[in-house]
């Protein structure tokens, strides 16, 4: 009976494994051309977040690794465009040796803080009233001494290298921020 129930299970699963081998349909094929984007206004952050903002401009603008990976926590991780994930402050600080350095502003579109955890989503420029290069997401964590570290970095560009960057369209859609 056992040997019945085993033949008849791999004569179903043969049958099922032909079916999902047929032709899948072709992708659907994205624009060559980038999307236009809408440039999303800034959101005022609260002072202790605005100042892990503020920090990482200086030190990424004055080319100072180990002070961007002092910005982290112990145990933080920087996922950036292009770069494999780095965890921890040596292989954060051997990151940002090989990409800090030029100009770079910071604003955030949205944030929220619950307790000892806090996240800002934001884009990046070169210069202020420049089009934004990209977007990020940090993921911030409160200490034992009230000061807020970054767990988690995540960016990439808008546009792949190369590519030509759209310019913006403003938005009057209304933005509602919630409360912190």
């Amino acid at each position: 009976m056992r040997t019945k129930s085993l033949k008849s299970f791999a004569v179903a699963l043969l049958l099922t494994a032909g079916a999902q081998a047929q032709e899948l349909p072709e992708a659907v094929q994205m624009p060559s051309a980038a999307l236009p984007s809408v440039a999303l206004p800034t959101v005022a952050l609260p002072p202790e977040l605005d100042r892990v903002l503020r920090a990482y401009e200086q030190a990424w603008t004055q080319k100072q690794p180990s002070a961007l990976a002092g910005l982290f926590t112990t145990d933080g991780m920087a996922l950036h465009n292009g770069s494999p994930p780095a965890r921890g402050v040596a292989q954060i600080a051997a990151g940002y040796a090989e990409d800090a350095g030029s100009p770079l502003l910071l604003r955030a579109l949205a944030y929220a803080v619950s307790h000892d955890m806090a996240y800002i989503v934001g884009a990046f420029a070169s210069a202020a009233g420049e089009p934004d290069h990209g977007k990020f997401v940090l993921v911030l964590r409160r200490g034992s001494n009230g000061d807020w570290k970054i767990a988690a970095d995540i960016d990439n560009l808008n546009a792949l290298p190369g590519a030509p960057t759209p310019e913006p369209e403003q938005s009057n859609a209304p933005v509602s921020v919630p409360e912190p």
